[in-house]
């Protein structure tokens, strides 16, 4: 299913299979975690920024497993 895509991953990452990884489709971005490649998620640039901006003001500091 995603052998279309061209996975990056952050150069900060490690070689381990424990990294997201994301990549360009149409004008969304899709992403996955490394050490479950089939399970894709995608979302426009807006809406990640969005939660990358959300995540750095700590909006998710409360989330409990």
């Amino acid at each position: 299913m995603t052998a279309e895509f061209t996975w990056q991953k952050s150069t900060y990452s490690s070689t381990g299979d424990n990294c997201v990884e994301i990549a360009w489709h149409g004008a969304d971005i899709a992403i996955r975690e490394s050490d479950a490649p089939q399970i894709v998620i995608s979302a426009s640039r807006a809406r990640l920024a969005a939660l990358l901006a959300s995540s750095k003001r700590g909006g998710f500091d409360r989330l409990t497993d």
